[in-house]
């Protein structure tokens, strides 16, 4: 019987009613009920560097202490609070406690600059700010005087969150808490300057996208997971932490995202659950193919027919012999405990998925956005196709609207983890949507036979880094409008590596026309003029990269002798220029 005829949610059944009401449960609840089958379970761990670790029973003694103090200041049903910091254990309480009191929590990417946080917490209304030390008295001096309160999730720091005072529940006002359909959180997910888009999803869009996403993979409550990339982001927020709270598995939170310190993290913890952008398992399985080849031709060939057999076996047979062909190869990776990897956020090579699973790691990929929830697709441990991102979730609907003659085209998809909309833009949501109320995903791809996903292209503007980063492109052009020597700017992204599909990004300037030299015979384009010309615009280049993230800065610039095309409404035609090769 595979996983799907299976349903694994089935087991909510025995709590509906009591537990909760209605098809889903909400987040709060869902952790309640995972608290109640696996009380004694490891829950929120750390390595700092010794282990520290809390049990379940212990994390939702702090999530309920934590939440009776926000309601104690008036943080109730539809209150807005944000959470920004690095991962930790304080940083899940703070979230599983806004939500307990009944309020939404939106998490902010704590790597954004001070001033880039505080534009996003009055864009989100929020009342209550929880955040790290580092930035904590910047964002107090921009934001105190609008804040019911701002506290701290670094230990020994006033306003610790595991040390604030919260009243006996019965001196408190009745709680009002969310229902399924009510507001969770917001997610941010571009417009960090000028006006943001967030992001807005239910407690219904999180549990059903969690529970339905184990319809095409199994997860148990004797795994552990691996919170390396930042929570905030939708990907890890799904796929790591609250799939991990829904069957009572561990969550371990990994700090820096450096080769040695993975490899030392996942051996320590015994992860089983790995889950990754494109950028990082390329350099894990880089980091295996260099030890093989340093033993030689004969062994590096001997190793490379054996991957092809067990891969073989693997794909035909459904059997894994490569776990223990490779077991030693898996353990100087500290995969030996590993038992699923994971890839999103970002395009993956076949060929990588391919090596992963030859070697005897249950390696997956998926698909999905933020309004989304975001997982849409999933390979099937159990049925893999490694030039899909997956099968379509059960109870999703996907289709592609105006397909070519080869099936490609739009996709857009229906289903209960697609979002409730835009915060605060009605105009921006209704465009997110055909007619008939089905989400344009803006991505392109096509369907084969057995409900799989193929994408063949990506948003008309949107750039994905090798690391699973979205970069938008009008975000950067925004910064030269400071620069009056700047004529037009087109940024796009442009393929650095054919075999990982990782997308760098390019900056193409017309400068203005005063900046023209001409020589002699005319010519602006030639001559020490133009080289001065050229030096000018990368120099304003550098100038902007320094206001940029690592992910989001110009690596190519061309200097453009002609103007671009533009349209009627003086807008650059991006097409003209996007995606060089």
């Amino acid at each position: 019987m595979t996983n799907i005829e299976r349903e694994p949610w089935k087991f909510l059944d025995d709590y509906r009613g009591s537990a909760f009401s209605g098809e889903w449960p909400t987040l709060p609840e869902m952790f309640a009920i995972t608290m109640s089958r696996h009380p004694d379970r490891p829950c929120f761990t750390i390595y700092e560097p010794d282990r520290q670790s809390l049990s379940y029973r212990e994390a939702r003694e702090l999530v309920l202490k934590v939440s009776r103090h926000l309601r104690s200041i008036g943080v109730g049903r539809g209150s807005k609070v944000v959470v920004t910091g690095k991962n930790s254990p304080e940083w899940a309480v703070a979230y599983l406690a806004v939500l307990e009191a009944g309020a939404v929590v939106v998490p902010i990417d704590y790597q954004l600059s001070p001033a880039e946080i505080v534009n996003l917490v009055k864009a989100s209304d929020a009342e209550v700010l929880f955040v790290d030390e580092e930035k904590s008295a910047d964002l107090g001096a921009a934001l105190d005087a609008k804040l019911k309160a701002r506290y701290s999730l670094a230990a020994g720091k006033p306003g610790y969150i595991y040390e604030l005072p919260a009243p006996a529940e019965a001196s408190l006002p009745p709680l009002q808490a969310a229902k399924s359909e009510d507001l969770a959180a917001i997610l941010f997910t571009s417009g960090t300057t000028g006006v943001p888009k967030g992001v807005m999803l239910s407690h219904r869009n999180f549990v059903a996208d969690c529970y339905l996403a184990q319809g095409n993979m199994s997860i148990h409550h004797t795994d552990v997971f691996y919170a390396l990339l930042p929570i905030h982001h939708s990907y890890t927020m799904l796929a790591v932490f609250i799939e991990a709270i829904s069957v009572g598995a561990e969550l371990v939170f990994g700090k820096r995202m450096a080769i040695k310190q993975v490899f030392k993290d996942l051996k320590e913890a015994k992860v089983t659950m790995f889950l990754g952008v494109p950028l990082l398992f390329n350099k894990v399985l880089a980091g295996i193919q260099k030890g093989v080849k340093e033993k030689g031709p004969l062994v590096h060939g001997l190793i490379a027919a054996l991957m092809a057999v067990s891969g073989f076996i693997k794909k035909v047979f459904g059997r894994n012999p490569g776990k223990k062909i490779f077991h030693s190869l898996l353990d100087k990776a500290s995969l030996a405990s590993n038992r699923i990897c994971i890839s999103g956020g970002g395009p993956l090579a076949p060929a990588v998925f391919k090596k992963y699973n030859q070697l005897g790691i249950d390696f997956v990929q998926g698909y999905g956005l933020t309004e989304t929830s975001p997982i849409l697709t999933l390979n099937p441990i159990y049925h893999y196709k490694e030039t899909s991102v997956g099968k379509v979730l059960p109870r999703t609907e996907m289709k592609i609207v105006d397909p070519d003659a080869e099936g490609r085209g739009e996709i857009v998809v229906k289903g209960p983890m697609v979002m409730m909309g835009y915060y605060k833009m009605p105009e921006e949501t209704k465009a997110a949507f055909t007619a008939d109320g089905w989400l344009k995903t803006g991505d392109v791809g096509y369907l084969d036979d057995e409900n799989y996903l193929y994408l063949t292209g990506r948003a008309k503007n949107l750039i994905v880094t090798e690391g699973g980063k979205n970069v938008y492109p009008e975000e950067i052009e925004n910064r030269f409008q400071l620069f009056d020597e700047v004529e037009q700017v087109l940024v796009s992204g442009y393929e650095i590596d054919k075999a990982t599909r990782s997308e760098g990004i390019e900056a193409r300037l017309y400068p203005n026309q005063d900046l023209f030299l001409k020589d002699a015979a005319g010519d602006k384009t030639s001559g020490a003029g133009w080289a001065a010309v050229e030096a000018r615009m990368r120099e304003l280049v550098d100038e902007v990269n320094q206001g940029l993230l690592p992910y989001q800065r110009i690596t190519r610039v061309v200097v453009l002798k002609e103007p671009m095309e533009m349209t009627t409404t003086k807008k650059i035609k991006r097409q003209a220029g996007a995606r060089p090769a």
